[in-house]
């Protein structure tokens, strides 16, 4: 029977099919500790790794000679190292559509408070002598407006869904899909210049790359007061020339659920924005959302190493003739 190496605290709906299996015969080892740290110790045990946002590195896959599949809690894996997975011919599996509805809602919900000012309508009550904020009239109307979507994936495709009760106009940036095969003929593809300029509302979906996707020189090309929303991962939007942008009106408000340093210092010029929504990286985590990675999670690393996982799941496709 295999053994699991679970290493994040899972939804209680996980930690009961662990006792399930455990019942069945199939031993594991839980760690809730998100640190490497935490659980490397164990690896050299384990057959298949459940992860969640704790980083795997190439030092903790050479210890890991049982090892056959790491299955992601999630969609993400800028955490793991997947050239040494692939070197050692391990597979990367991922949850698959259960968290794109949940960061969908979020993303919503950060361009409504963008738009509303909520922190600072928010202070306005609880300070005494603020009230009279209500007549500078910084709070917006998000219907009608311009909404650019870039990514255009699950996510993407919810938002622009959601975004449409609200009467916003959506246009999206995904290249890769313009190549593939544009899947909505209700949402026009725009370029990332002609996007930016033409936006009143952004929301990033795209993943992580060598450098950031949104800087200095995309956000002078946004129209002044954007609203800008990200869920997607710390580091796609450059935090320094986002602050700047909020300090200077640029960008008008801001939603941020994800961070380059997370949790971010104390410190960090952007817990001192007023006109930013910030959230701890929880735009996939509700309660609905959480139940269904901790249990997809699971059964993927046993569907891997039964033969029957959907090969749609696994990342490096090439470990599955390994």
């Amino acid at each position: 029977m295999p053994h699991l190496l679970v290493a994040g605290k899972l939804h209680p709906a996980g930690e009961a099919l662990l006792r399930e299996l455990s019942a069945s015969g199939v031993s594991h080892d839980y760690v809730t500790e998100v640190t490497e740290a935490s659980y490397a110790p164990l690896i050299d045990r384990a057959d298949a790794l459940v992860i969640r946002t704790q980083p795997l590195s190439a030092a903790t896959i050479a210890r890991a000679q049982k090892l056959k599949i790491v299955s992601r809690h999630g969609v993400g894996y800028d955490a793991v190292d997947l050239e040494a997975l692939d070197r050692r011919g391990i597979a990367l599996t991922i949850v698959g559509d259960v968290n794109s509805v949940s960061v969908a809602e979020h993303a919503m919900m950060q361009l409504l408070a963008g738009a509303k000012r909520v922190i600072r309508a928010d202070r306005s009550v609880r300070e005494v002598g603020q009230w009279g904020w209500r007549n500078l009239l910084e709070q917006q109307e998000i219907s009608g407006k311009r909404l650019l979507i870039l990514g255009y994936g699950r996510i993407g495709r919810n938002l622009a869904r959601m975004a449409a009760g609200f009467q916003m106009e959506v246009r999206a940036y995904d290249p890769y899909l313009e190549r593939a095969g544009w899947p909505d003929s209700a949402v026009q593809p725009v370029s990332l210049t002609d996007g930016l300029a033409w936006a009143d509302c952004i929301s990033v979906h795209i993943p992580r790359g060598d450098r950031p996707a949104i800087g200095a020189a995309e956000i002078a090309q946004m129209r002044r007061g954007v609203i800008l929303a990200n869920t997607a991962r710390g580091g796609v939007v450059d935090e320094v020339a986002l602050v700047q942008a909020l300090q200077s009106g640029q960008v008008g408000a801001a939603g941020v659920d994800v961070f380059d340093q997370e949790p971010p210092a104390a410190d960090s010029p952007l817990i001192g924005c007023d006109n930013v929504i910030l959230s701890p990286h929880i735009a996939g985590l509700t309660e609905e959302c959480s139940e269904r990675m901790a249990i997809a999670s699971i059964r993927n690393a046993l569907d891997f190493l039964d033969g029957s996982i959907d090969p749609q799941m696994v990342v490096n496709r090439e470990a599955l003739n390994v």
